[in-house]
């Protein structure tokens, strides 16, 4: 299965990147992925110009074929004003509409403080949402108090846990019955994937 990492951290080093590399660790633990990561800092500028022109650059164009083609998404940004960063949106708004409909995604976001922490909730779930992502249902937040502190580890764990599950799940479910997936309710989906 094919995993894609996106960290829209600017600094280096990334907090950002930091807490999408032990998400994507944590997948690796409970399921056999391939592993590419996406850093749009070095895309900003093609962005900028898919923008202007309507064409994606080289690398760009190898980036949103990597998460449209994924089996499954970790999608990481900072927080600014509230929300997440104009370069992750603005990622996002030049992947095509249809390229998340149905895939897994599990958010994540870093801040300076655990106030901004509803990010996940009231920004990236919607819009990830809106493009008809299957979106799991631990978020994990990281304010810079996190770092080493208790917890941090066991939501990364239990996100990643419901990302491999999925993950698995659907991959299994094309695989045996490609013309026949059911409408089923997303924690019901997650019970029985559980399940085994």
């Amino acid at each position: 299965m094919k995993l894609v990492v996106v960290s829209a951290g600017l600094s280096v080093p990334s907090s950002t990147r930091l807490l999408a590399d032990r998400l994507a660790a944590a997948v690796g633990r409970q399921a056999e992925v391939e592993l590419e990561v996406v850093e749009l800092r070095d895309l900003a500028v093609e962005i900028a110009h898919n923008f202007t022109n309507g064409f994606p650059g080289r690398k760009l164009a190898a980036a949103l074929e990597a998460v449209t083609e994924a089996d499954g998404l970790i999608a990481v940004t900072p927080v600014f004003t509230a929300s997440y960063s104009g370069l992750f949106k603005s990622f996002f708004d030049v992947l095509d509409k249809d390229a998340l409909a149905g895939k897994p995604v599990l958010i994540a976001a870093t801040g300076g403080t655990a106030r901004h922490s509803l990010v996940l909730e009231h920004a990236l779930r919607p819009m990830f949402a809106y493009l008809r992502a299957v979106v799991v249902p631990t978020g994990v937040y990281a304010a810079s108090e996190d770092w080493g502190a208790e917890g941090l580890e066991g939501r990364v764990e239990q996100a990643a846990g419901e990302l491999a599950a999925l993950m698995q799940g659907l991959r299994r479910a094309v695989r045996e019955e490609p013309e026949a997936l059911p409408v089923v309710p997303f924690a019901e989906q997650l019970a029985r994937l559980a399940a085994g």
